[in-house]
């Protein structure tokens, strides 16, 4: 399967009840929109969606502050 940033962004809505307008570019983790736990569940949620393995050196908010950073990261490990 494949990761779309609308799958991610209606996770971080629905999932994480976040209520704030996420686009591809918003900073999450830098703003404090999502915090560790959001990361945890994040990671998890990218794994299974995009059948990889985040590996933990690869948990950056270069890879993973924004939507788009994500999307990108999933696609280049699968």
């Amino acid at each position: 399967m494949s990761l779309t940033t609308e799958d991610l962004i209606r996770f971080i809505r629905d999932e994480l009840n976040v209520e704030e307008e996420i686009a591809a570019d918003t900073e999450l983790f830098s703003t404090a929109i999502l915090d560790s736990v959001a990361m945890m569940n994040i990671i998890a949620f990218v794994e299974e969606k995009a059948e990889i393995e985040v590996r933990p050196a690869d948990v950056t908010l270069e890879n993973f502050d924004t939507v788009q950073a994500i999307v990108d990261y999933a696609r280049e490990q699968a």
